[in-house]
């Protein structure tokens, strides 16, 4: 029986997504054109037979990748996102990038009240795919008996030392930078979520403040309400600039 052409191309692209992470990309939908020597609409029609399987998926942004179930992080509690995937059976790893105590940049300075910091950036992995850039800063002062090799295998909340309150969690939707987009395996200016964590210690102080860089097409932070008056607007929305 004759195989059509753009099920020929399905059947080729599943064998090379078998091998690939979850979330990877694949190459544009004109790169595979040019490789299989057909149009883009016979390329297209491929790519949907594989979504259809629910093996691609596609976002604007990325183009088509690997599908998988996203990454789920609760909102609710002080946590670390890798407790919460090896909840799930999902291997967690961090990759420490940079490690150096510097001065304090203005506006972490004006937060954490200091002029010197810890500065950290790590990427972290699930499964062995990149599904994080995090930058830590850090008053040196709660610092200085803090490791590399520490901050590789333990959250900062444990490595502080003392009592900590809380956090204050702030996500935004923006663009990958160029630095974040080669880490995170995504192209360039494509949609990633941005979450900005200032910690508390007992006393209300900020001792700690993070940025957590997510590729959207792989990351969902989910919350889960107490039961309330009916709104219209979701709790703690707000507009900004």
């Amino acid at each position: 029986m004759r195989v059509i052409r753009y099920q020929e191309i399905a059947d080729s692209l599943r064998e090379r997504i078998s091998a690939s992470g979850a979330g990877t990309l694949l190459p544009s939908e004109a790169e595979l054109s040019g490789e299989f020597g057909v149009s883009r609409v016979t390329i297209r029609r491929a790519l949907e037979v594989l979504r259809e399987r629910g093996l691609v998926d596609s976002r604007q942004g990325f183009g088509w990748y690997v599908a998988a179930e996203p990454l789920r992080q609760r909102l609710g509690e002080l946590a670390t996102i890798e407790g919460q995937l090896a909840e799930s059976g999902i291997h967690a790893e961090r990759r420490v990038l940079e490690f150096a105590f510097v001065p304090a940049p203005d506006r972490i300075a004006s937060v954490l009240q200091a002029e010197q910091v810890l500065r950290v950036k790590r990427l972290n992995l699930a499964d062995g795919e990149p599904f994080a850039v995090v930058t830590v800063w850090c008053p040196a002062e709660l610092a200085h008996s803090i490791s590399r090799r520490n901050v590789e295998q333990q959250p900062f909340y444990e490595l502080l030392g003392i009592p900590l309150r809380g956090a204050t969690q702030t996500i935004g939707a923006d663009g990958a930078s160029a630095g974040d987009a080669a880490l995170l395996h995504v192209p360039a200016l494509s949609p990633v979520l941005r979450c900005e964590r200032i910690t508390t210690d007992t006393s209300g102080r900020p001792v700690l403040l993070s940025e957590h860089v997510f590729p959207a097409h792989r990351t969902e932070f989910v919350v889960e309400l107490p039961n309330a008056a009916p709104s219209v607007t979701p709790t703690g929305l707000r507009l900004v600039e």
